[in-house]
């Protein structure tokens, strides 16, 4: 068995197939081999994703990232369509997320749908693939501006005459504005986002109130029962 079939495996055979692995091994292998952790569900359900369900990985990998080439291109002066850019990955985003889902829920594992789509989410636009894709043991979090991360807008040319220096102001004002756009577009991604994290939070909020007054509810009736035998 090696490092791929040991994160291909159900969720709670982790741990055991983890440590028998190392066993066969010696050295550093060995103490590398012990030291992973076990995957959380949102990570497995990724790990799943990737293994049993490739094409939508990698839909939403590509779609990931033609909208980070987008928003660079529109940083730097190009014409790209970035809202139907953002369409496309949200719909790629939609899908991982339901075939994710299903995965987790045919193994029996309770993976959430809004970190888990929160880390396709991450991983689409990250500046770099993952060098560990398949192999996630922690939650990897959005920065909500990764498709913009390193990129610097050209500088403008001097012009060499009046009429240059014309052309070469409107020039730079429509690069401005395109980048202006561009920058909106993550930004509003960003807001998307965490208005998602926070609504997840409101409903996590609401199951935990009406478990406290279910509760409450099942404590008064325990203690009426108690005052009638009394």
């Amino acid at each position: 068995m090696g490092l791929d079939d040991l994160f291909k495996l159900p969720l709670d055979e982790f741990t055991a197939a983890r440590n028998a692995l190392a066993k066969t091994l010696t050295g550093d292998a060995a103490r590398d081999v012990k030291a992973l952790r076990k995957p959380t569900a949102v990570a497995w359900s990724v790990n799943q994703l990737y293994w049993n369900a490739r094409p939508a990985y990698d839909a939403l990998m590509k779609a990931g990232r033609a909208l980070r080439d987008a928003q660079i291109g529109a940083i730097k002066g190009r014409k790209p369509d970035v809202r139907a850019a953002t369409d496309r990955h949200r719909d790629a985003l939609a899908r991982a997320v339901k075939r994710a889902e299903a995965l987790a829920h045919a193994a029996n594992v309770h993976s959430n749908a809004d970190p888990l789509a929160q880390m396709l989410d991450a991983l689409s636009l990250a500046a770099e693939a993952p060098a560990n894709a398949g192999r996630f043991s922690e939650v990897i979090q959005p920065s909500g501006f990764d498709a913009l991360a390193g990129v610097t807008p050209a500088a403008p040319r001097p012009p060499s005459s009046r009429e240059e220096a014309k052309k070469q102001k409107e020039k730079d004002a429509e690069q401005a504005r395109r980048r202006a756009d561009a920058r909106l577009d993550a930004a509003t991604n960003a807001l998307e986002r965490a208005r998602t994290k926070a609504d997840a939070a409101k409903r996590a909020l609401n199951r935990a109130e009406a478990d406290v007054a279910e509760a409450e509810r099942a404590a008064e009736a325990a203690q009426a029962d108690v005052d009638r035998l009394s």
